[in-house]
């Protein structure tokens, strides 16, 4: 089994076009592992796909994309879907990261930081993460430093996203400083 595909797969099943595979995320974003398997099933690639390789997945996944609960599964984070994935506010660390092209600054400083594609603002909790991030676009990324604790206690809601992730509707540019 090619679990990193099956990653891919799921990922975008879950995150991108889940009306590709005729999934129905609830308003939360989960969906019954029975039903995703079952349209996996409709690809001849994935016709011997068992649940054992979903959980796989879930369990492995180095960047912790999906979250297993009874008999559901969803998406953590990084959803296109024009359907708003609700999630619970909690307060951040004081400090999050977010890696950006150098291209991108004047605006991020003018405007804050904007979900884009996405439905949230993805920060990270370590700056190795948001600099990895970062050079998907560019060789020299810009590291911002996020004052997460002033922007939550100034209303900016924040969502964990994983232990690694966490996400924001937006960044007002009071509390982004270029690191």
């Amino acid at each position: 089994m090619d679990y990193t595909r099956l990653s891919k797969a799921m990922s975008y099943a879950l995150r991108h076009a889940p009306w590709e595979y005729e999934l129905e995320l609830d308003e939360h974003g989960w969906v019954n592992i029975e039903q995703l398997l079952y349209s996996f099933h409709e690809e001849k690639k994935w016709s011997e796909l068992d649940i054992k390789d979903i959980i796989y997945v879930v369990e492995n996944c180095d960047k912790k994309r999906f979250e297993v609960e009874g008999e559901r599964i969803r998406a953590l984070y990084g959803h296109s879907i024009p359907q708003k994935i609700i999630k619970e506010p909690l307060q951040p660390r004081e400090v999050l990261y977010h890696g950006t092209t150098r291209r991108f600054l004047s605006m991020i400083k003018e405007k804050g930081l904007i979900p884009k594609g996405r439905q949230y603002v993805h920060l990270a909790v370590g700056t190795d993460m948001a600099l990895q991030v970062g050079k998907r676009r560019d060789d020299h990324p810009a590291l911002l430093i996020i004052n997460a604790r002033d922007a939550w206690n100034e209303g900016i809601e924040f969502y964990k996203g994983n232990e690694k992730v966490w996400l924001a509707d937006f960044i007002d540019p009071k509390y982004i400083k270029v690191g």
